[in-house]
């Protein structure tokens, strides 16, 4: 166990023959024990002084770690929102290639349809000027047939 400066201050030694001078023993006794007090105040300082710094040490440690888990949560995070929207982005990309193959088979089947209708436009056409030359020239025969010239006559005759 260390000394105390009270251990110091009461201790008390035997007298010899020749022994040393009580005074300047006594005097150096007192230096001692302020000396020894200074020192224990100065290593009680010191140890409040370590245990504020380890305290400090310890706040900054922590603020360090959540520092550390924070950052690897934000990249964690940032990874999770580059995925997504990669993925969202896939998704969009997937559903206008297939918005644009329905518009594609509709404009295709439209085209078709309306290939088809100008083909039927085209017959119908065809047959209508088939039926129409057919009409007109059965109409020039009537013409140029001498039936139609006596009856041309017989009407010129009587206006006469």
């Amino acid at each position: 166990m260390p000394l105390t400066p009270l251990d110091i201050h009461n201790k008390e030694f035997s007298r010899s023959f020749r022994g040393y001078d009580e005074d300047q023993v006594n005097e150096f006794l007192d230096q001692v024990i302020k000396d020894y007090e200074a020192l224990i105040r100065e290593n009680k300082e010191l140890q409040n002084q370590a245990l504020t710094l380890q305290e400090r040490l310890d706040h900054f440690s922590n603020i360090e770690e959540t520092l550390s888990k924070t950052i690897i949560i934000a990249q964690e995070a940032a990874d999770e929102v580059k995925n997504n929207s990669k993925k969202e982005a896939q998704l969009i990309l997937k559903e206008a290639e297939k918005n644009a193959d329905r518009i594609i088979n509709e404009s295709l089947g439209r085209s078709r349809k309306v290939a088809l209708e100008i083909e039927e436009l085209k017959k119908q056409a065809s047959i209508y000027r088939t039926r129409f030359r057919t009409l007109l020239e059965a109409q020039l025969e009537l013409l140029n047939n001498e039936g139609w010239q006596s009856m041309q006559m017989q009407i010129d005759q009587q206006e006469a």
